[in-house]
């Protein structure tokens, strides 16, 4: 019999962010930087995102988005408004409303490379039913259903220490075979912003950074 290839799966890879404008995005950053810098940011995390993803090969390229001034960066993707509601409502809507292989990520870890997506979009294997992206500070940065369904996701405690475990139990209650993504920063507080700036220093997020870093902090 002649060889035989399993079909890529056909993946809609999302990215959540919200406009980066001073005293609405990345506020725990201030102090020691202004609301301004902490904005500006914001924005260099959602420009490296979207820059990884582009390297990655996926069949629909979503921007869920909270604001009205779209990044320049973000292109062709399709731009998608958040729902209203706190951040699982948010997340719940948009997989309730995405069909097959879906995988969402946040804009806070511009570490992002397309090497640590690829596991969960160009080779989605067969005995994976969900994917988790495990964050140091206890939540998580990505989450994917071959299935989706945003009941799995809502009533979860975000922004929490025990965020990710909650999801994790959540999506194995469920029966899901879970696959593990590498844990990464997310880029919440200063310290965060140091670790992440000297992890990545190639990205726009630690050029901008080492313009305002302050010493001794």
């Amino acid at each position: 019999m002649p060889n035989t290839v399993a079909p890529r799966p056909l993946v809609t890879l999302v990215v959540i962010a919200k406009e980066p404008r001073a005293g609405y995005s990345k506020t725990r950053l201030n102090p020691p930087l202004s609301l301004a810098q902490a904005a500006e940011l914001a924005a260099a995390c959602i420009d490296d995102t979207i820059a990884a993803i582009a390297h990655v090969r996926v069949d629909r390229r979503i921007l869920y988005y909270q604001g009205t001034e779209v990044p320049e960066s973000a292109g062709d993707m399709q731009i998608l408004p958040q729902s209203p509601g706190g951040l699982d409502e948010r997340l719940a809507s948009l997989f309730d409303h995405c069909t097959g292989p879906t995988l969402l990520i946040g804009m806070d870890t511009p570490q992002l490379t397309a090497a640590l997506l690829e596991p969960a979009c160009e080779s989605w294997p067969d005995n994976v039913d969900a994917w988790l992206g495990p964050a140091h500070d206890g939540g998580f940065w990505a989450i994917g259903m071959r299935e989706p369904r945003g009941d799995l996701i809502r009533g979860i405690a975000m922004s929490t220490d025990q965020t990710g475990a909650l999801q994790l139990a959540r999506l194995r209650e469920a029966g899901l075979r879970v696959g593990l993504l590498d844990p990464l920063t997310d880029v919440d507080t200063y310290a965060d912003a140091v670790a992440v700036a000297s992890d990545a220093p190639h990205t726009r997020f630690a050029k901008l950074f080492a313009t305002m870093h302050i010493l001794g902090r």
